[in-house]
């Protein structure tokens, strides 16, 4: 009998590093696909911004997806960085929505091509929005494999 193997899912920030640094990290974990999960994918980081990510991560042969609707709103964000419970509740909501139940699956149908990267700025995932996203996926996902970058 074949066992398929567990979903890997590596959640990364890319807060200090650069974009040259990000593909090393990505490259190391055997990433094969990226999900951005940046409400809006600019940084003012040079090769952070959704084109210029893309365009690297391809050079790299790692696949560029972008989920807005994995997104923390811009006007949420300094109360789910202080742990205030309406911004977590309110998040969480995001997620329930059909758009983010919909992204979400998508994102358990990608574990399919190998290995997948949640990324967005911050680098500690506890003070980003990628450890709800994280957890609902392993709530889809029997065996979900994560590792923090």
């Amino acid at each position: 009998m074949t066992y398929a193997p567990s979903p890997q899912l590596v959640s990364v920030g890319y807060e200090g590093r650069s974009i040259d640094e990000l593909v090393q990290v990505l490259l190391a974990e055997d990433v094969a696909v990226l999900v951005d999960v940046r409400l809006t994918p600019i940084s003012r980081k040079p090769g952070l911004s959704k084109t210029a990510l893309k365009n690297a991560l391809r050079d790299a042969g790692i696949e560029y997806v972008h989920h807005r609707e994995l997104g923390n709103p811009k006007w949420n964000r300094d109360g789910y960085r202080a742990g205030e419970s309406t911004s977590l509740a309110l998040y969480q909501r995001v997620l329930g929505s059909s758009e983010g139940r919909s992204a979400l699956r998508h994102v358990t149908e990608l574990f399919e091509g190998g290995t997948v990267a949640l990324l967005c700025f911050e680098r500690d995932h506890d003070h980003c929005h990628r450890h709800q996203v994280v957890k609902e996926l392993g709530e889809l996902c029997d065996d979900l494999r994560v590792t923090y970058a």
